[in-house]
């Protein structure tokens, strides 16, 4: 049974700092290529950054500089470092894992980051 369990979400000021956590278990880890989206309120669910097995990452645009994705294949996590975060970074924030072949596809139940003064 695979479980993908984020962690990590919540309230900061601007300018400041998150760490989210993705967690899977089930699944061979290392294989998959992963992700995290954010969606808010009246906008389409959008990628902030994904990082595939070999480790390559890339990032929205919004975010280059600011956050940084990492995976650690040992622990079956991925993080994602959210710094000088601003309230347009406020968003439902969704781990993604999937693969092509066999093609799988599984995400995380979502944590909630709100960065407001």
């Amino acid at each position: 049974q695979v479980q993908v369990v984020e962690s990590g979400g919540g309230l900061v000021q601007p300018g400041g700092s998150l760490r989210l956590s993705c967690a899977a278990s089930g699944i061979t880890f290392s294989t998959y290529t992963l992700g995290w989206y954010r969606q808010s309120p009246g906008k389409q669910r959008e990628l902030v950054a994904d990082i595939i097995p070999n480790g390559r990452t890339r990032y929205a645009d919004s975010v280059k500089g600011r956050f940084t994705i990492s995976r650690d294949n040992a622990k079956h996590t991925m993080y994602l470092q959210m710094n000088s975060l601003k309230p347009e970074d406020t968003a439902v924030y969704l781990c993604n894992l999937r693969r092509p072949d066999p093609w799988r596809d599984y995400w995380g139940q979502g944590t909630q980051v709100t960065v407001s003064s």
